[in-house]
């Protein structure tokens, strides 16, 4: 089933086939929630290089580290599903609105620049792919981009995660099944190991394991914004009992201070204004509500937005 995975060539939009390949695009926003990009414009030699650090740091800095957390809450042993905890072993990097990858621990200097570089490149990639986003959608060129900025520009952010192999897969995931609060998410996975799966039609599917590509998925942001044209979908990391699998995705979200709300020209016109299927919000108080209930389905969280949104002065944000 996993070979229609949706896989967008970016070459092909300097060609007579961009048409096909934006209907691919439109095609995964809509039914998949996900896609994966080759000829992306991200040098294979720097993929590479950002690997082999990323695999080298966690074998010296954090595999005795993740070790020392599962003897200590005897996981090995466990009988019962856990469902509070996932076998992951992460550390994470600020980019925007100001970078702290300096100021991270333990990470040799040659990584710290490497990763810099990445997250530079891939931020472009997240613009240039909100603005083929608002092509498809039929919102002007840099609505996305206007839509996440609030004061300060974007938020974005890496979260580097190392899934070690783990003795009883069937009780303890990875990653528990969420949706992505924010806005676009650009990933760089393990081509050996896999485990990523996302739930399309009631059944979990393998996201396929592609020597360098990256992994899009849609955050809730854009399903407001795109008033649920596109949705973000449900997915989760099975462990897997041989190998780590490296995981390295980066979050372009909207600033804290960013206000969302359906683009207008998405609205449809039987949609009266007070039944709006979304609501509007400040980015960081979507973001408050999530950190408590990140494993719980996206719904209530709407609606709960939607019970605020009454109470919040949402008129132009002043800034101090």
């Amino acid at each position: 089933m996993e070979s229609n995975f949706p896989v967008v060539d970016m070459g092909l939009l300097q060609t007579e086939k961009r048409p096909e390949a934006m209907d691919k695009i439109k095609d995964a926003c809509e039914n998949w929630g996900f896609f994966e990009l080759v000829n992306h414009g991200i040098s294979h030699e720097l993929l590479d290089t950002v690997e082999n650090f990323t695999k080298g740091h966690y074998k010296k800095c954090m595999e005795q580290r993740f070790k020392e957390m599962v003897a200590s809450n005897g996981l090995e042993a466990v009988q019962t599903e856990i469902d509070d905890l996932d076998w992951e072993s992460t550390f994470f990097l600020k980019h925007l609105p100001v970078s702290n990858v300096y100021e991270v621990p333990d990470l040799d200097d040659e990584y710290r620049k490497v990763m810099k570089d990445f997250a530079l490149k891939l931020e472009k990639l997240a613009e240039n792919l909100l603005d083929l986003l608002c092509e498809n959608l039929g919102l002007e060129e840099g609505y996305l981009k206007k839509a996440f900025y609030g004061s300060k520009g974007s938020t974005f952010g890496t979260k580097v995660s190392n899934y070690p192999p783990c003795p009883k897969p069937d009780l303890i995931k990875g990653l528990r099944a969420h949706t992505d609060a924010g806005g676009i998410i650009l990933l760089f996975q393990d081509d050996k190991v896999s485990g990523l799966q996302l739930l399309k039609d009631g059944s979990w599917i393998d996201v396929p394991p592609m020597k360098h590509s990256i992994v899009i998925n849609l955050g809730d942001q854009l399903e407001v914004i795109t008033n649920g044209r596109y949705k973000s979908i449900e997915h989760r990391v099975i462990a897997q009992q041989d190998g780590t699998r490296m995981s390295i995705a980066s979050f372009y979200n909207p600033g804290s201070d960013a206000v969302i709300f359906p683009a207008p020209e998405l609205i449809e016109k039987t949609e009266e204004e007070n039944k709006l299927k979304y609501p509007k919000f400040v980015f960081e108080d979507y973001m408050k509500l999530y950190a408590s209930l990140k494993f719980q389905a996206k719904e209530p969280r709407f609606e709960a937005m939607k019970a605020v949104e009454t109470t919040v002065n949402l008129g132009p944000i002043e800034t101090v």
